[in-house]
This record gives structure tokens, sequence and C-alpha cells, in this order.
């Protein structure tokens, strides 16, 4: 993360664009792109693993790709929407349709164990649970004899 950048225009810098387009555990977003949604995302950390919660109501699980791609854990969703309405002699009286797109990228720490991570959808929520190696979680507390 810079601490001067240059904003789209090149004009102005600004101390402040990476430290709002970077998440914490290194990803960025699509923060000012036109047509984009950004959902809000809550990342949890226990001493078994780390947890990352998407809130994006509406959808279903087939709306939603996740891809992991050298340590990159990638969360992104596309949805048209078409609407009609009375359609008089070929002509549309009213059409209405949208289209939302958003992609979220985040470095994973080499603590979590890919070959586990798993990804389920209830109540307008993704949660993505990212399972940390068995050398990274926290060790009980022992003595260590003296030989």
């Amino acid at each position: 993360m810079s601490l001067i950048k240059h904003n789209e225009t090149g004009w102005l810098p600004s101390v402040f664009d990476d430290m709002f387009k970077t998440d914490w555990l290194g990803g960025t977003t699509n923060v000012n792109s036109i047509g984009t949604s950004i959902p809000a995302v809550n990342i949890r950390e226990t001493e078994e693993s780390f947890s990352v919660e998407v809130a994006a109501p509406g959808k279903s699980k087939d709306d939603f790709n996740i891809e992991l791609d050298k340590n990159v854990l990638t969360i992104s969703s596309e949805d048209n929407k078409e609407s009609e309405t009375a359609v008089e002699k070929g002509k549309f009286t009213r059409k209405e349709f949208s289209y939302s797109t958003f992609k979220r990228a985040f470095s994973l720490p080499d603590s979590v164990d890919n070959g586990k991570i798993s990804a389920s959808y209830n109540n307008g929520v993704l949660e993505i649970a990212l399972p940390k190696k068995e050398e990274a979680k926290v060790q009980a507390k022992r003595l260590i004899d003296i030989s």
C-alpha cells in the first residue's frame, strides 16, 4: 500500500485511495467502479480458522463464483435482471433491466489449509470457512525438559 497515489484523473494525490480499496487480509475491492455493488464483508479469526462472511441477500448459491489461485481467494457474482410489462403491437411500453456485479479478492495467509476451504449460503450470507493448518493453531503451553 503506497502512501501517495494519484486519483483517476491524475491530478490530486490521495493518501486514502489504497486504504479504502484494501481489505483486512490484503485483498482489494472494486470501489469506484460503475455498475458494481460491493457487499459488506466480515472477517473473523479464531484459534482454529478464519471465516469470511459476505452479505448478499436475494441471491442463491449458484450466483457466486469462488476461486482459489496461488493463495488468492476471489469471490465474484453477476446478476442480470429483466422484467417486461405489456407489449403493444411489437413495441415495448416499458422494459426494465439491470446488471450488477462484484468481485472481492483476499490474499490468504500461509496458515490457511487450502485443501479444507468450504463455503455455504444461508439467509442472505455467504460464509467461507478457512481452516488453519495444524501447525498454525495455537498450541497448549508445555514445559520442555533439558537433557
